[in-house]
């Protein structure tokens, strides 16, 4: 061979190897964020077409794929689109790749987005055998947790209270596993405008709704935190007993008002707004069915705000747990506050805020002898075929107190509801335990929030359930308490799971 030929032969077999390590390159390290990539149409055009899982509450499909007559093969649609938007989202064209958008809002349809493709690594043998078959590959089932005549509960018990323009959310627990029995969050949409092949009227639809001033793409179970108000005196009393500072039967500071310690700026003076507190000291239980601001403003000056932040990071404050949805907001317990602000923050308020999850997981808390588990949504995965190939096993979060102290909490709430101010969630021939709370919003023009938490049977607890009242335009300024408007939603969640 001359060395002309020689030299083109070198050259040519070092194109081809160039040749060989770019599409090894592309095809092996760069395959998935080429794959995942939003300019990519044609992969997005087959992640579009494509019949992904169901998601199912029971057996029942909340969200699934229909055949379709248009370019696209399937249509996503939701059966019961208000009731469940805040939970399932919706599954379009933009967000038709799971790599499209890592830090906007996520709901199952993102989140469980492997395994309703049909990607998820628990279904290749799925995947192979449809290769095999010269089949379409389909997606894998989602199984929520949620009870669906809770749901439905929470739903209409919330949206007759609060009315059109009100705000507000519904948070149900099984107590022992931390399943997510209901989920409700008003105002909501329908996400089958934002599911349309018709991509003009998507766009046309997304913008009505976050130019929406009620915020209808807002999950407020989870994204939004209010001062939880008398709700998370429960909380303070929790550290008072756990610490022994009081048992359930010890009398507790009392009187019609309390001058918290003075410092810098601060005037300080609680009161009780009428309540009957005694005038000096009562018993514990007193305190906790009148909501005395007073003692509970004390016990917070009393186990100071480092114990009482201790207290609310041990039932989930200050941290993030719910992975089922994002993005969760932290309820937030105050750092370095001086001790007028424990006093405040005793009676949840000050810079304390909490989301209606937290909440339900400090009543679940106490229900579950004082361990708090992790929440969640999803209960299984399946396959296309519905057979289930995994299932979400229950994780302890914390031992928030002791079963001793969870027990004497539990004889104080159900007081509460029996001869306090949570009667609004009694049930006939049914313990149930609770607590009120009425949240001042801290601007001027802004009623104040309502809160409830229970839970029941208060010796075998089944559900434990958080209600926070945003806004309720129909309702009077007086008239907005937590037991009036959320007692009796909350009983009816209660209801729906019991009976």
């Amino acid at each position: 061979m001359n060395r002309p030929i020689r030299t083109l032969s070198v050259f040519c077999l070092l194109l081809f190897l160039a040749l060989m390590l770019n599409a090894t390159y592309l095809q092996y390290w760069r395959a998935d964020s080429l794959d995942h990539d939003s300019r990519n149409k044609r992969a997005v055009d087959a992640a579009f077409s494509q019949e992904r899982g169901a998601i199912l509450v029971g057996r029942t499909p909340v969200a699934r794929s229909v055949a379709s007559n248009d370019q696209y093969d399937f249509q996503r649609t939701y059966s019961r689109p208000f009731i469940y938007a805040p939970i399932t989202g919706w599954f379009n064209y933009y967000n038709a790749q799971s790599g499209s958008c890592t830090s906007c809002q996520q709901f199952v349809e993102q989140t469980e987005n492997d395994v309703l493709s049909g990607t998820d690594d628990r279904l290749f043998v799925n995947r192979l055998v449809d290769l095999l078959t010269n089949k379409q590959s389909k997606g894998g089932n989602v199984e929520l947790t949620i009870n669906a005549a809770a749901q439905r509960a929470a739903y209409t018990g919330l949206k007759n209270v609060i009315g059109p323009g009100g705000q507000g959310a519904v948070v149900a627990l099984q107590p022992r596993t931390g399943k997510v029995l209901a989920m409700v969050s008003l105002p909501s949409f329908d996400p089958n405008q934002l599911a349309d092949h018709d991509l003009t009227k998507v766009n046309a639809a997304a913008k009505r709704l976050q130019a929406d001033p009620n915020q209808p793409l807002v999950n407020r179970a989870i994204q939004t935190r209010l001062p939880p108000g008398s709700t998370f005196k429960i909380v303070t009393a929790a550290a008072a007993i756990q610490d022994g500072l009081y048992t359930k039967d010890d009398l507790v500071p009392g009187g019609a008002t309390y001058q918290l310690p003075l410092t810098t700026g601060s005037t300080g003076l609680i009161d009780n707004e009428g309540r009957d507190c005694g005038t000096d000291r009562i018993p514990f239980a007193q305190a906790l069915e009148n909501s005395c601001n007073t003692t509970f403003a004390r016990l917070g000056v009393e186990l100071g705000a480092d114990r009482l932040r201790q207290q609310a990071e041990a039932f989930g404050f200050n941290q993030t747990y719910f992975s089922d949805l994002l993005p969760q907001v932290e309820s937030n317990f105050p750092k370095d506050a001086n001790k007028p602000q424990a006093g405040q923050s005793g009676i949840g308020q000050y810079e304390v805020a909490a989301t209606p999850l937290q909440m339900a997981m400090v009543a679940a808390g106490i229900a579950n002898d004082g361990k708090v588990m992790k929440p969640y949504l999803v209960d299984s995965v399946q396959s296309p075929e519905f057979e289930q190939i995994e299932t979400t096993e229950p994780q302890a979060l914390d031992q928030a107190v002791s079963a001793s102290t969870a027990s004497q909490l539990t004889d104080l709430m159900v007081s509460t509801v029996d001869d306090g101010t949570a009667s609004p969630a009694a049930i006939p021939g049914i313990e149930v335990a609770g607590k009120t709370g009425t949240a001042q919003s801290g601007i001027a023009d802004v009623p104040p929030y309502a809160w409830f938490v229970s839970f029941a049977p208060a010796d075998d607890p089944q559900v434990a359930v958080a209600v926070m009242i945003q806004k309720a335009p129909g309702v009077e300024r007086g008239e907005i308490a937590g037991g009036l408007l959320g007692g009796p939603i909350a009983k009816a969640v209660m209801e729906a799971i019991i009976r």
